[in-house]
């Protein structure tokens, strides 16, 4: 039988998938920061730099999952397989797998940064695969805490890359009607601190939460305000038949990511993706960062990353 986690003011030994990702490589120093043991899983513990004691593991190979959830009483779930075109499959397959080495570990549970997106809606491919593996990762018995979120506003993060190189590379916008679909971005270092909140909160255990940043914007607003923020001019022309196929095929030739992660992505972005329950703020209360705000340490990361790399 599995027991929620005590009051945190007991520390646990955590395994973070994903560790050298984008939500992962900044969740590891906020878990060690607050005393807890980190189990940082990636496929290449030798490269492995940051916070936590790298240990192997794929998702997609699940013999390689027992080793690295020895002692283990909690997971964190943060991959995923966007760029590959079967990725529903392949990451159907990866959270049975590893909710299943889970419950034979004898974790206590496991968190995963789910996506947002209304149920009663037509869910694009991508948040229906996301609703699968919520499912999946708690199918062996180990409970689920789940935190649903939209697009991430950080440097490194995919949706947010996407938002960036568009505007950084166009003058002008030729976009479908998904522009005026609302979204509730949020900063990622405001994830970060929910995803480490639930963890010292055992009522959160096997639960779904929504988070979302104080404003809730039209994809056009956000577009036009990163525009404003970097002093660029863009005009932007909805265009009723640019189909999410073609706008995929535009996104790779205006951007560096992926036609298949572009597609998925795309498709999501019919959805309105914001928060209609809003329990997680008042379990963890802090005033989240607005979106300008979030917007400006992205691209000041950025910089610094740039910098950094010469």
């Amino acid at each position: 039988m599995h027991t929620p986690l005590a009051d945190q003011t007991t520390m646990v030994k955590v395994l973070v998938t994903g560790a050298s990702g984008f939500v992962g490589r900044r969740l590891c120093p906020a878990l060690a920061g607050a005393g807890h043991h980190v189990a940082a899983m990636t496929r290449n513990p030798a490269g492995y730099a940051g916070a936590g004691t790298p240990v192997y593991g794929d998702v997609h190979a699940p013999v390689t999952l027992n080793a690295p959830m020895a002692g283990c009483q909690a997971a964190y779930y943060l991959v995923h397989s966007l760029s590959d075109p079967g990725f529903r499959r392949k990451d159907a397959a990866a959270a049975a797998a590893f909710g299943e080495a889970a419950a034979q570990a004898g974790l206590q549970r496991i968190i995963y940064l789910g996506g947002l997106g209304d149920d009663t809606d037509a869910l694009s491919a991508h948040l229906r695969s996301r609703r699968e593996v919520e499912k999946l990762l708690g199918s062996a018995g180990v409970p689920v805490t789940v935190i649903r979120a939209g697009i991430i506003v950080g440097h490194g993060g995919t949706s947010w890359e996407l938002t960036r190189q568009l505007v950084e590379n166009l003058p002008g916008m030729i976009t479908p009607r998904w522009v005026a679909t609302r979204t509730q971005p949020i900063g990622v270092d405001d994830i970060v601190r929910y995803l480490l909140g639930v963890l010292a909160r055992p009522e959160t255990t096997g639960r779904v939460f929504e988070a979302g940043g104080p404003e809730v914007l039209q994809y056009a607003t956000m577009l036009s305000r990163v525009a404003a923020i970097q002093g660029r001019p863009l005009p932007i022309l909805p265009v009723p038949l640019l189909t999410p196929w073609l706008s995929s095929l535009w996104l790779a030739l205006v951007t560096d990511v992926d036609t298949a992660t572009g597609r998925a992505l795309i498709d999501s972005m019919t959805n309105e993706v914001i928060v209609r329950d809003p329990s997680l703020r008042d379990l963890i209360p802090f005033h989240p960062m607005p979106y300008d705000d979030a917007v400006r340490k992205a691209l000041r990361e950025r910089r610094e990353a740039e910098r950094a790399s010469r």
